[in-house]
């Protein structure tokens, strides 16, 4: 599956590819020629309501399912996300009306005085889609409490994120691939087989923080270990950005890149029916 529902960090990177600040409709056109080249070989396609998701939905550019992204970002100009909430914008409702087949909530997982609160809001997203009739895709992501950032063990918090906020049910949970992906595989394995036995649910491995020449064995090792496939986007599509012709750049690039990831998912991941 594809993940195009970045929103200021695309925008980040467009500046980092081209020097120059990227206005709104710029991540839309981008996002909408992803739609249309990358999306017809895409199971699921992750989308945003600011920058596309109606403009795909009523054009019907993708074939797989069509997922709209519920997240409202909180995050410095040009810094990471720091928290997240529910957009309370997102008209569940209307989105499956549209032709959404389910939502996803990225949560920012830290153990800190938030933990509560934040699994409260995870429990609440579940529960909207399911009352909505959309499958329900959880991401969590693991990073250090305030002033806890040396000595932060990264593999342990991934698994304590997915062991807590998997058991909330989720149709879906979208994992962080362990080490960064930069390790050997059978020591990936290792670690997502420690990730599978915390996950009661269906689950992927997102892309961000994996450098995009790793991530075919960071995939294989967690299909290998029980997972059900990807949820990426910056491994497909990252080198497309700020390209002077950027259909071109996706046909030739980013839809090879997705055969080959579909082919090793297809061979090794556990079938979404099996969980």
């Amino acid at each position: 599956m594809v993940a195009m529902d970045q929103r200021e960090s695309l925008r980040q990177m467009f500046t980092a590819a081209t020097g120059t600040r990227a206005g709104d409709e710029t991540l839309t056109s981008f996002k909408l020629a992803v739609a249309r080249e990358v999306g017809p070989h895409a199971s699921g396609f992750l989308v945003d309501q600011d920058y596309g998701f109606d403009r795909i939905a009523a054009g019907r550019m993708v074939r797989g399912g069509l997922i709209i992204a519920v997240d409202s970002l909180r995050q410095e100009p040009d810094g990471p996300v720091e928290d997240t909430a529910i957009d309370e914008r997102v008209d569940l409702a209307a989105a499956r009306q549209a032709g959404a087949v389910a939502a996803k909530l990225l949560l920012v997982w830290r153990d800190d005085e938030h933990r509560g609160r934040r699994l409260e809001t995870a429990a609440t997203f579940v529960r909207r889609c399911a009352d909505a009739g959309l499958l329900s895709v959880l991401e969590g992501v693991a990073k250090p409490a305030a002033g806890r950032e040396a000595g932060f063990d990264g593999r342990a918090a991934i698994r304590e994120a997915a062991r807590e906020l998997a058991a909330l049910r989720p149709s879906l949970y979208k994992a962080q691939v362990p080490l960064g992906g930069a390790a050997p595989e059978d020591r990936l394995l290792e670690e997502c087989e420690r990730l599978d036995e915390v996950i009661p649910v269906p689950w992927v491995v997102l892309s961000q923080g994996v450098e995009r020449d790793d991530f075919p064995a960071a995939v294989r090792a967690a299909c290998r270990a029980g997972a059900s496939g990807m949820l990426a986007g910056r491994a497909i599509w990252s080198d497309v950005v700020g390209s002077a012709d950027v259909p071109a750049g996706l046909r030739t690039l980013s839809v090879p890149r997705l055969k080959h990831l579909a082919a090793i998912v297809d061979r090794h991941a556990r079938p979404w029916h099996a969980h």
